[in-house]
């Protein structure tokens, strides 16, 4: 892990102005008149992240979609990741608002920075950038201290699920992030990598992009030996539900005959944030039941 004070070091810049200069995980220079005290989270991993580190009380406002833990969904609410409402974030007079490289748009970014707000960019598609993110978070609502002690944990969930599934056979795996049309990830997402480190091998893990349309014929002409589903669905809304029905009629594919296939819940296992563990120990748990009896 990045010692707090290296990351510190690199992180925090003092300009001749007497500003903050902050360093986001792009590699821009965010300029801050102190360090921030009102912050707008529009990434649920970063809103978990700071609830986590105890830093919740700079945080005035989140996404729709920061619902983790339960305590977040009391807090002022600005819409959605793709269009948030401008309005309702200048209403809130933050310091800064903190937005990823996928879920928000660069257009979010340019529009709050022409409105004299600054953006603070995360980025992590690994698990050692969540480690970084973690710190990061940590040094925006000044939780330091709490940042080794939480990342220790995870550390500890992490190695003890590698532990269970080392040296067991790999089953090919299918991940649907969504079902129609169907998307896959490719290498470059961290769903891959939670899949290696659950005990499994993505089918798709060769595709050379984080999230790739495929076809069924393709996925079932790869054999898989388990396929789960993302399941997007939340109250009444039926968008994005996991539909199985749709896959149980594919008796041809090893996962069917063999009925493993599952689905779990997207927020679980889409964030990087501190439920990373949690979403590794299900996952794990699907690939490898043997493991875990």
């Amino acid at each position: 892990m990045i010692r707090a004070a290296a990351v510190l070091a690199m992180f925090l810049l003092a300009s001749p102005a007497h500003a903050l200069v902050v360093r986001d995980m792009l590699g821009r220079d965010v300029s801050l008149a102190a360090p921030p005290a009102r912050i707008v989270s529009l990434v649920p991993s970063v809103t978990e992240t700071a609830f986590a580190l105890g830093g919740e009380a700079r945080l005035v406002g989140v996404s729709d979609f920061c619902d983790w833990p339960p305590a977040a969904r009391a807090k002022p609410r600005v819409g959605g990741m793709i269009n948030p409402s401008l309005e309702a974030i200048v209403a809130l007079k933050p310091d800064l608002v903190v937005g990823t490289d996928e879920g928000n748009r660069e257009e979010t970014f340019l529009q709050l920075r022409r409105l004299g707000i600054p953006v603070y960019v995360v980025h992590a598609r690994r698990v050692a950038e969540m480690y970084e993110l973690i710190t990061r978070v940590g040094e925006l609502t000044g939780r330091t201290d709490a940042v080794a002690p939480l990342v220790g944990g995870i550390r500890r969930r992490i190695e003890a699920v590698r532990e269970r599934v080392s040296g067991l056979p790999a089953p090919r795996v299918l991940y649907v992030l969504w079902p129609d049309p169907l998307l896959v990830p490719g290498r470059d997402s961290h769903l891959t990598e939670m899949i290696e480190l659950a005990g499994g091998h993505s089918i798709t893990a060769a595709e050379p992009v984080s999230y790739v349309r495929f076809s069924i014929e393709a996925a079932v002409a790869r054999a898989p030996e388990v396929i789960v589903l993302a399941d997007h669905s939340s109250g009444a809304s039926t968008a994005g539900r996991a539909a199985p029905e749709k896959w149980q009629t594919l008796t041809s594919v090893p996962a069917i005959r063999a009925g493993r296939l599952y689905s779990v819940d997207l927020s679980i296992l889409h964030r990087y944030g501190p439920r990373v563990p949690e979403g590794l120990e299900i996952l794990a748990r699907m690939i490898h039941p043997e493991a875990f009896k």
